[in-house]
């Protein structure tokens, strides 16, 4: 393996924090990594990272040899754009992550367009719900719902969305028709949780002249950190829900689901879809791959009928 490819492996244990998921990044087995290192510092004749059974830092040499392996990531970065910016379509290796439900509804459908439509991409899909770091774990695109925090990356927004609530009509027929925000805490919820986030917490106000929301907590008889497996527990009347209107997969009638408190102003009714990603990573591929994403949601984005 060459120096340059041994100190980016280097630099990538070091942003990770870990051997095992540097290891996994590059599709290798710990050990075979571990010898990598061992021979970066004997071709370097420096010790780089002290080593323990569970942890590692790094050396005062592995320190400064790690601010000139970011220089020259970032001269390896500059010389793919270059290169990018000559070619007539897009080609390349494409690393995404993104929530589970929007990759399997709304991402799926369309890498399999551009994947026909441009056989020279080889696409990386991440579904996970837990927000990745982009930037250490190499990806070029992360797809968003809500508000952003990284101000060290580029956002896009794809389409507006917002929150609803939602429960079957067997639920309503058992527990009636809440016409409150007190009535309807006091039904049993199914409320969407996984490691970064639980979402059981209502603010709510009855009309747009209300000049603040109240805070209401739902009563999670079910926690569930997926969304598909939450809508399902909804149509099987176990209780209701807060999601993303995005999350539908087909109208309210047609799902035999009923929107809850329909007039009232939910505050995390004004949210949206983001693609983001490094600023370095605006190549041909990105661009083009984030169009079509929003080419197939369309403007106003095809959940809006969901509710009609």
């Amino acid at each position: 393996m060459a120096l340059t490819n041994k100190l980016l492996l280097f630099a990538d244990i070091v942003n990770l924090g870990s051997f095992s998921k540097a290891a996994a990044l590059h599709d290798m087995d710990n050990s075979s990594l571990s010898k990598q290192i061992k021979k970066l510092e004997s071709d370097l004749g420096v010790q780089l990272l002290n080593r323990s059974t569970r942890s590692f830092s790094l050396t005062s040499a592995g320190e400064d040899i790690l601010k000139q392996t970011i220089k020259l990531n970032d001269v390896l970065n500059d010389i793919q754009l270059i290169a990018d910016s000559y070619q007539s379509h897009p080609k390349g290796i494409l690393r995404i992550t993104s929530p589970v439900y929007f990759g399997q509804g709304y991402l799926q459908p369309v890498i399999s367009r551009f994947m026909a439509q441009y056989p020279d991409v080889q696409i990386i899909h991440s579904l996970n719900d837990k927000k990745a770091d982009i930037i250490s774990e190499q990806f070029d695109i992360a797809f968003r719902l809500g508000q952003l925090n990284e101000s060290n990356l580029i956002a896009k927004k794809i389409a507006d969305t917002h929150f609803i609530l939602i429960a079957s009509s067997s639920f309503v027929d058992r527990y009636g028709y809440p016409t409150s925000p007190q009535q309807l805490i006091a039904l049993p919820s199914i409320v969407y949780s996984n490691i970064d986030v639980t979402l059981d917490q209502l603010q709510i106000k009855s009309t747009k002249q209300d000049p603040d929301f109240t805070a209401y907590k739902m009563q999670a008889k079910y926690k569930v950190s997926d969304v598909k497996t939450m809508i399902n527990a909804v149509k099987d009347g176990i209780g209701y829900a807060l999601i993303d209107l995005s999350n539908l997969e087909d109208s309210l009638e047609k799902l035999d689901l009923v929107q809850l408190l329909p007039d009232m102003i939910i505050s995390r009714s004004n949210t949206a879809i983001y693609a983001i990603y490094p600023h370095r990573k605006h190549t041909m591929l990105v661009k083009e791959f984030i169009h079509a994403v929003q080419c197939y949601i369309g403007t106003p984005p095809r959940w809006e009928v969901y509710l009609s």
